[in-house]
């Protein structure tokens, strides 16, 4: 349903920071109905434009047409009056509020804030339902899995009225593949209904499904917009690095030694009898639905959560129920997929976020100076470059701060890593640095588990797989039995499931 004329369209849209030129001059234009990429390595400056088009941050020169006429869009809340709507990577929910309070915030019906509580619950349930997404409007967004409190920002959007432009920020980013498709879905209603939607993703193959055109960005300046028919792969991703990206991938030899990691009958909220052993030398790979449980198995292995009952053995020693410090000491390491609230610390520059991790394995690393020439190995093995390393976390791309999340990894010597999602919101580039460094792990006899929704990830790396419904692993898997119909096929649980809580995490 694209129309003629365009929804919306910058010329020349420029921002500049102090000694960075994020956005260099950028044309682009959307149509309603239209779904148009914004594409490009982390730090290509996709995120500074969008900020520029909700009103989160205001261009340095340049300008912002909407329907033939110009606008200044000074914050958030004026580009939502004026019909733009986006959903963050990091995202706007009140967690101590419910789903249906953070729905209507600042829109509350009835003559004065929250005084229709039940008004509230009924619209959100109507709109929830609607977009079919299976959440309870009382339940409170801190109990949510990241991938349903996107859900929730969705229909945030959605129920507002007057939805013009909707952006998208990495939505498939936490999502599995059955997910995705309810997704896809909504954004096939809203583009039949008009809405020009600018959808920002590193997963190139959606694309075809969803998308009219794409433009590509590199160090803030446009490369081209292109249509996607036709339109592949390898040529996007060629243009999104200005170099060809091969075998992103690496092979990955399966020389399993020793059991590390033994745990059996675990019983945590939201696993049910969960057994799982890990070998040096191999990686594991963990799929399921959100709810599934993938997380929470090995959070209560690793003290994150209550265990309830079980066993879990770690190197030989009885470690059942042991705290995370403990676990840390002996050599077990947990990579969290939530960087922004467990894993950095976005006001510190990555040196001080790794100099902790560093001091905690102690000795002559105590020394200032041979902390800053450690780390500085350790963020040139995982690629972070050093023009970064001076700027505040929060400062960086999602890709870099990923980058600084797995060099605090390496800060200590583990022989167990546990990856949940661990290149969420991360480009093909730094996903293939990524990806490298995993393999290395490997090769060097070290256990890795991979928790992944994306499925060509588990499929592409693990030596062996595992599969959760409901609180119970519904398979265990060969690497040759590790195929995204067999993995699909056990996505669900025959087994009558315990309740658990509305909302629980993955």
């Amino acid at each position: 349903m694209t129309t003629p004329h365009p929804l919306l369209v910058t010329r020349g849209l420029t921002k500049a920071w102090p000694g960075v030129l994020a956005l260099n001059a950028v044309d682009f234009d959307l149509h309603a109905g239209e779904l148009h990429v914004l594409f490009g390595e982390n730090g290509a400056g996709k995120s500074t434009m969008i900020s520029l088009l909700a009103g989160a941050n205001t261009p340095t020169s340049g300008e912002i047409i909407m329907n033939g006429e110009g606008v200044s869009l000074t914050s958030v809340a004026d580009a939502q009056e004026r019909g733009i709507y986006t959903v963050f990577q990091e995202f706007s929910l009140i967690p101590t509020m419910t789903v249906a309070q953070n729905m209507f915030l600042g829109r509350e019906p009835g003559p004065g804030p929250f005084l229709s509580p039940g008004e509230m619950r009924r619209r959100a349930r109507a709109v929830l339902s609607e977009l079919g997404f299976a959440i309870a409007p009382d339940t409170v967004v801190a109990r949510l899995s990241r991938a349903q409190q996107q859900m929730v920002e969705i229909a945030k959007a959605v129920q507002g009225g007057g939805l013009s432009v909707l952006i998208l920020d990495e939505p498939t980013a936490s999502l599995t593949d059955r997910e995705v498709d309810q997704l896809f879905a909504v954004i096939a209603r809203l583009k039949s209904e008009g809405v020009g939607i600018i959808y920002i993703s590193h997963r190139v193959h959606e694309f075809s499904r969803i998308a009219e055109r794409v433009t590509v960005l590199r160090d803030g300046t446009k490369i081209g917009t292109e249509a996607m028919a036709g339109m592949t792969e390898e040529r996007l991703v060629d243009m999104m690095a200005g170099r060809e990206i091969r075998n992103i991938y690496p092979d990955i030899p399966h020389n399993p030694g020793e059991i590390l990691l033994e745990a059996g009958g675990i019983e945590a909220p939201g696993v049910h009898g969960a057994s799982v052993t890990v070998r040096r030398g191999e990686i594991l790979g963990v799929a399921g639905l959100v709810g599934s449980g993938k997380s929470r198995l090995f959070r209560a292995i690793m003290g994150l959560a209550p265990l309830r009952a079980g066993k879990v053995r770690f190197k030989g020693q009885d470690m059942t129920g042991a705290p995370t410090r403990a676990m840390v000491k002996a050599g077990a390491w947990y990579l969290s997929p939530d960087r922004k609230h467990e894993g950095l610390i976005l006001a510190e520059r990555p040196f001080e976020n790794l100099r902790m991790d560093l001091m905690l394995e102690g000795g002559p690393l105590l020394n200032l100076r041979r902390l800053r020439e450690r780390a500085a190995r350790i963020f040139g093995h995982v690629e972070l470059p050093e023009s970064y390393r001076s700027r505040p976390v929060a400062k960086l791309s999602g890709g870099n701060q990923q980058k600084v999340l797995f060099g605090k990894a390496f800060g200590h010597d583990a022989d167990l890593y546990i990856f949940d999602e661990p290149s969420v919101g991360v480009d093909m580039g730094t996903r293939a640095a990524l990806y490298k460094l995993i393999a290395e792990l490997a090769l060097k006899g070290k256990a890795v588990i991979l928790i992944s929704s994306d499925l060509h990830e588990v499929m592409n790396l693990a030596h062996r797989g595992i599969v959760l419904a409901n609180g119970r692993i519904t398979a265990e898997l060969t690497r040759e039995e590790l195929t995204e119909d067999t993995i699909l096929r056990n996505f669900f649980d025959r087994a009558q499931p315990q309740p658990e809580p509305q909302g629980a995490l993955a």
